[in-house]
């Protein structure tokens, strides 16, 4: 497994994360894992290396999101697949109504995708189509909250609230937030999450 990211801070918890697993004996007989810092626009890996991708929260960072996805389609190797995931268009659309700092610093935000469009792109770029979902739908309204009271206002008592419960819910897992938060992903999922292939070579004619 490799964890591959541009952020050598994000990197560093999860090279620790690693070691608590491997210490815990978490982590699968014969298994290794280790973090990579680069650019998804040209990563430093061979072609056809990895076996599944997950492409999480990435694309709407990047102004270049097309040469990201042909840099995923490469890496793949072939008949290999690939989650990605993006914020999706409605919960995306209201944080950029309510807070014009949250998608105007640096790194964030640059476009709000919908799903077709999303899939256009990963289509274009030589991916097959697979099946889709909503998540997180438990999270979108604490990202309204933090941009309306103030994405650095981290202190404000309904954001620190609403955290507790989110961890308090990834935690616990409990029955009553897992059914509301299924029946409520399709309408207000964080993320959409497109499964994409990369074909295997066409066999001869």
């Amino acid at each position: 497994m490799v964890a591959f990211d541009q952020n050598e801070n994000d990197l560093a918890e999860v090279a620790t994360m690693f070691a608590a697993m491997r210490a815990e004996g978490e982590a699968p007989a014969g298994t290794e894992a280790e973090t990579v810092k680069g650019d998804a626009l040209g990563m430093p890996f061979d072609d056809g290396s990895f076996d599944r991708v997950i492409a999480a929260e990435i694309f709407e960072h990047l102004p270049h999101d097309t040469a990201a996805m042909a840099e995923l389609y490469r890496v793949l190797r072939p008949g290999g697949i690939a989650a990605v995931t993006v914020p999706s268009w409605l919960p995306e659309r209201l944080c950029w109504a309510l807070s014009e700092d949250y998608h105007t610093v640096e790194g964030g935000h640059v476009r709000i995708y919908t799903r077709a469009e999303l899939e256009a792109k990963l289509k274009a770029a030589g991916f097959a189509i697979g099946p889709h979902h909503h998540a997180h739908a438990l999270h979108a309204p604490y990202w309204w909250l933090k941009c309306a009271v103030g994405t650095d206002d981290d202190r404000h008592p309904a954001v620190k609230a609403y955290h507790r419960m989110l961890v308090w819910d990834m935690l616990q897992a409990p029955p009553a937030t897992r059914l509301a938060e299924k029946a409520l992903n399709p309408v207000i999922g964080k993320s959409v999450v497109v499964y994409v292939r990369k074909p295997l070579p066409a066999g001869p004619a």
